[in-house]
């Protein structure tokens, strides 16, 4: 487990191996099972979330129906950790498969900046990088079509195709379940046609 979070962090910086005994003490890894409710609404957010493993799916209930968000896979922070002065969340979070995460919270942070001030930038550095991916996400989504947003699904992060249901990736794209299924049919009947003539051609 800690390997595979070792071998991230040492994409931005280098860790000692004094570094590396101090994250493995403190414990910060947990498994849970898929289908797991992180965080409902109106609880306090007490806790930071790292996925090393599985998919975590963020969401709001609206009008008794689910409305998805985001989808959160290996090696992506789900939510900062949270301060001192927390605050009541507006949404879910809950696993969609089985997850291994890292659990971070202000003291556990306190305690490693502390012996180790330099994680404080590697832990901003992160933040900044989700914020950013969250703003180019929201803009993609504000800007395009329910179409256009599968197909640059499909290009950025075509595993969740494969890992989500199709329900929820529909509300994640803004559409219902049978209008995804339209656009993946009419999609792959396209592709078949080019394929075809693309024989078709050749011979």
């Amino acid at each position: 487990m800690e390997n595979k979070l070792f071998d991230f962090l040492e994409t931005y910086m280098p860790l000692e191996e004094e570094e590396k005994a101090a994250i493995t003490e403190l414990a910060l890894f947990r498994n849970y099972k898929k289908g797991a409710v992180l965080l409902r609404e109106g609880q306090m957010v007490l806790e930071g979330f790292f996925v090393i493993s599985g998919c975590v799916r963020r969401y709001y209930i609206i009008d008794g129906e689910e409305k998805t968000t985001a989808f959160f896979t290996e090696f992506e922070s789900v939510t900062a950790t949270p301060t001192i002065e927390s605050e009541p969340a507006e949404y879910y979070l809950a696993c969609v498969e089985d997850s291994l995460l890292i659990v971070s919270n202000p003291s556990l942070e306190k305690i490693i900046f502390e012996k180790f001030p330099r994680f404080e930038k590697l832990c901003r550095i992160l933040s900044e990088k989700l914020l950013a991916e969250n703003q180019a996400s929201f803009d993609t989504f504000r800007t395009s079509s329910p179409e256009q947003r599968y197909l640059e699904l499909l290009e950025n992060r075509p595993d969740l195709v494969q890992r989500v249901p199709q329900y929820q990736l529909a509300s994640y794209l803004g559409m219902k379940p049978e209008s995804l299924s339209r656009i993946r049919k009419r999609l792959l009947s396209q592709a078949k046609q080019h394929h075809s003539y693309a024989l078709s051609v050749k011979n």
